[in-house]
């Protein structure tokens, strides 16, 4: 071995870094080796290296991804206040992220402990849809519906997209003209996705690349019950706070859940808009279901992807939360999408829940 050079395994002891990590880390050229042995590869590292292997340690163990912690690295050769400023920067960025899934959290945990509800306020919904090509696009594959019970989102893909996402919003459509009683309401989304699901195969034909995303919300006069399947979003936004009450059906958000990419990484994964779960289905695969309680004062927002990857939730919120009227924030966040660059098409649906005009519900029931 070279004077003043350690070999990997006791460069990996020295600085709590494993071999294989540390390969890794010469591969990715955030810690190149020192020397390495043109006969037998082995790497060899210098004393005075360890100071940043120790740092990239510390930064993984924070849960930093590793472009940034290039970053950091780079900063720090030439000034660690500089570098200090970052991860001080970052930390407080995971600090927000955290806050958001607390209040998640506690939603969650309200929702499933609530008690019924006990009064008698008539509460109704204001809505307004709106779809939009996008910047780039040369044409809309999305499909936006709002009415009186229902509203849908359906983002559709390949070939047949714009047709296969029209035909699953309208194999729910005769939801939104019936009665819809709260006790069984899932049972009866569940079967309407079905039929969204043969409408969509007879679009597809024997194509395996056509197929449509779909996110509903069915109101039932006191609830609103939600069916999901692919990355279309809803949000819910409560007393300020915005809470995202979907799971997206992709390849990088499987790969965030269980812990082998951070959300940071996913923004430029290569294959972040790999669908699992998407209409039609060749094998079953049931949506995602569940039943919200609402309050008078809630925003419900669904959107296509179009919003979702170009336009941060912190800018979501800010645009629902000033935005007067159901109308004004579609606009809004369309907008916020296309100055983003509109790389898709964006379509949105935001519904208010409001207490009802007394007024007009004795006038309808004498009628």
């Amino acid at each position: 071995m070279d004077d003043g050079l350690l070999t990997i395994g006791a460069f990996a002891k020295a600085c709590r870094l494993s071999p294989k990590a540390l390969r890794l880390y010469d591969e990715l050229e955030l810690l190149r080796p020192a020397r390495v042995d043109p006969h037998t590869g082995y790497r060899y590292y210098a004393v005075e290296q360890l100071e940043q292997a120790r740092l990239v340690a510390w930064l993984r163990r924070l849960g930093m991804p590793l472009a940034r912690i290039r970053e950091v690295c780079e900063v720090y050769a030439l000034d660690p206040s500089a570098a200090a400023r970052e991860i001080r920067a970052y930390w407080a960025r995971v600090e927000t992220e955290t806050a958001v899934r607390r209040d998640l959290a506690a939603f969650l945990v309200d929702q499933l402990t609530a008690a019924p509800r006990k009064d008698t306020t008539m509460l109704e919904l204001r809505y307004f849809a709106h779809s939009d090509r996008g910047r780039t696009r040369p044409e809309n594959q999305d499909t936006a519906y709002a009415g009186t019970r229902l509203l849908a989102v359906a983002d559709g893909f390949g070939p047949a997209g714009a047709p296969a996402s029209s035909a699953a919003v309208e194999a729910l459509r005769f939801l939104d003209t019936q009665e819809v009683p709260a006790g069984n309401v899932l049972n009866l989304l569940e079967d309407a996705v079905r039929g969204a699901t043969e409408a969509v195969r007879d679009i597809a034909g024997s194509a395996d690349d056509v197929g449509t995303t779909l996110t509903a919300l069915l109101w039932t006069g006191s609830r609103l019950a939600l069916v999901h399947i692919g990355d279309s979003r809803a949000y819910l936004l409560r007393d300020g706070a915005l809470f995202r009450i979907t799971h997206d059906h992709t390849l990088v958000q499987s790969m965030i859940d269980e812990g082998r990419l951070t959300p940071e990484e996913a923004t430029a994964h290569p294959q972040r808009a790999m669908l699992l779960k998407a209409l039609p289905t060749s094998a079953p695969t049931p949506p995602d279901l569940q039943l919200n309680d609402v309050q008078a004062g809630d925003r419900y927002l669904l959107c296509s992807d179009g919003l979702s990857s170009v336009v941060p939730d912190d800018r979501i919120r800010a645009q629902l939360t000033s935005a007067p009227a159901p109308d004004a924030a579609v606009h809004a966040l369309i907008y916020a999408a296309n100055d983003a660059g509109g790389p898709d098409n964006v379509s949105c649906v935001v519904a208010d829940v409001v207490e009802a005009d007394v007024t007009d519900v004795v006038e309808a029931a004498a009628v």
